[in-house]
C-alpha cells in the first residue's frame, strides 16, 4: 500500500500520463478476507487506483487462472463483488479512461471553507504547503467525493464503516497538500475528520469525533494534530458548543489529543506552573471549559501532563507528591472494587466471597497500580518530548 510518485507504477498504458507531483494513490495490489485467503484463484491481483486530487477511480482485478467449476460444493470468492460493495458507482476498469481522468487533475480545486494553511519542511524536497477546509455536504461535488474519499476507511481502518452523510448534524474537514506543477497549482488529498454534532440540554451541542484518517504516504508529518487543533480551535469559537470529545479514540488518537490540548492550555494562567504544584483545581476545569471547550477528564490528563513538565523528578519530595497525585485518579477503579466488595459481604455465601476476595487481593493492586502509573508516565514523556520540539 502506498501512494505512486512515479507514473512508472503505474499500469504500463499510462506511465506516459504526467500530471502533478502526486499523481495517483494505489491502494491494494492485493486483498485479504476474514480467512486471509481469497479461494479459487492463481495469480490474483487486484489494481485500485484513486486520483490524488479529485479521487477518480480505477478497479482491476487480474489473474493468471481461475477455478471455472464447483470444487466440492464451493464457488471461488466473489472479489470483485466484494470491492464493487465498498467503492461507489462511477470508477473505471479502463486505462484508457483513467488516463484522460489524471488529465483533469488541474481542474481540481477543494472544497469548502479555508480554516488553517501551515507548511512542513522537507530536507530533501523543500517547503509543502498544506490547506485545511471545512466542508458541508451540500457543496456541489461534495457528495460524489466523500463517497470515493470514505472507501479508505475501509482499506486501513479494520472496524470501520459508512456514516449517513444525508445527516446535517455532520461536519467535514478535509486536509490537501498545494503544490505547483509546470505554472499550474493543483491539490492532492491527505486526510480528513468527520464530526457529529450532538444536542445537549437545553440549548449546547457536542461535538463529537467520529473518523479520522492521513493517508499513510502524509502520516507522521504532523498533519493529524494540525488538523485535530484547526477543527478544536474552529469549535471553540461557537458559543453553542459545550465541549468536544471522541467516539471510542483509539490508542494513538489518545495521544494526539493529549499533545494538541496541552499545547492550547499550557499558557493559561491556571495552568501557570505555580498553579501546577499546587494541584488540580476547579480554575482549571472552568478555564479549559471555558476557553477551549475541554471537559473535567481531559483537562485533567492536562494538568498531569503539566505538572510532570514542572515538577523535577530527581527531588524526592517533588517526585513522591507527583506520584501520589497521579496514583490517586488511577485508584479509582479498585476503590469502586472495595465498594463492591462490601455490597458482596452482605449478600454473598463465604465461599462465593472468597472467590471474589481473590480476584482483588491487594498485593495485586498495588502491582498493578505501579505499573499503570510507569505506563502513564512514559506517554506523558513522550508528549513532553513532542512539546519542546515544537516549541
Amino acid at each position: 500500500m502506498g501512494i505512486l510518485n512515479s507514473l512508472t507504477h503505474l499500469p504500463d498504458e499510462a506511465a506516459d500520463v504526467t500530471c502533478g507531483k502526486i499523481n495517483t494513490i494505489l491502494i491494494l495490489s492485493s486483498l485479504f478476507f476474514g480467512s486471509e485467503i481469497a479461494f479459487g484463484y492463481k495469480g490474483l491481483q487486484i489494481q485500485l487506483f484513486y486520483t490524488a486530487g479529485n479521487l477518480s477511480t480505477l478497479f482491476k482485478v487480474k489473474y493468471s487462472s481461475k477455478v471455472t467449476e464447483a470444487f466440492d460444493c464451493v464457488e471461488p470468492d466473489d472479489v470483485e463483488g466484494k470491492i464493487r460493495e465498498i467503492i461507489p458507482a462511477g470508477f473505471t476498469s479502463n486505462t484508457d479512461d483513467f488516463t484522460s481522468l489524471l488529465e483533469k487533475e488541474a481542474n481540481f480545486k477543494p472544497f469548502g471553507t479555508l480554516l488553517h494553511s501551515y507548511t512542513v519542511h522537507n530536507e530533501e524536497a523543500g517547503e509543502f504547503t498544506y490547506q485545511i477546509h471545512k466542508v458541508e455536504i451540500s457543496c456541489p461535488g461534495f457528495r460524489e467525493y466523500h463517497e470515493r474519499l470514505q472507501t479508505f476507511l475501509m482499506w486501513f481502518i479494520e472496524t470501520a464503516s459508512f456514516i449517513d452523510a444525508d445527516d446535517d448534524r455532520w461536519d467535514f474537514f478535509l486536509v490537501f497538500e498545494k503544490y505547483n506543477k509546470d505554472g499550474e497549482t493543483l491539490y492532492a488529498t491527505v486526510g480528513y475528520m468527520t464530526v457529529y454534532n450532538y444536542y445537549v440540554y437545553p440549548d449546547k451541542t457536542r461535538p463529537r469525533v467520529s473518523q479520522m484518517l492521513i493517508l499513510p504516504p502524509f502520516q507522521g508529518e504532523g498533519h493529524g494534530a494540525q488538523l485535530l487543533e484547526a477543527v478544536h480551535r474552529f469549535y471553540c469559537s461557537l458559543p453553542k458548543v459545550q465541549d468536544i470529545t471522541a467516539e471510542d479514540p483509539s490508542e494513538n488518537y489518545v495521544k494526539l489529543r493529549d499533545f494538541v490540548l496541552v499545547k492550547l492550555c499550557q499558557n493559561l494562567p491556571s495552568f501557570a506552573e505555580d498553579k501546577l504544584l499546587l494541584g488540580f483545581s476547579a480554575d482549571m476545569v472552568q478555564e479549559a471549559q471555558d476557553k477551549l471547550k475541554i471537559n473535567k477528564k481531559h483537562a485533567r490528563r492536562v494538568y498531569e501532563i503539566l505538572r510532570l513538565r514542572a515538577t523535577d523528578m530527581s527531588d524526592e519530595k517533588q517526585a513522591r507528591e507527583y506520584r501520589l497525585e497521579v496514583k490517586k485518579r488511577l485508584f479509582g477503579p479498585y476503590r469502586k472494587n472495595q465498594r463492591e466488595l462490601a455490597k458482596m459481604k452482605k449478600c454473598l455465601r463465604p465461599e462465593e466471597l472468597v472467590s471474589h476476595m481473590g480476584q482483588m487481593d491487594t498485593q495485586t493492586q498495588h502491582e498493578e497500580l505501579e505499573k499503570s502509573y510507569q505506563d502513564v508516565v512514559e506517554g506523558y514523556r513522550r508528549i513532553i518530548e513532542r512539546i519542546a520540539t515544537h516549541a
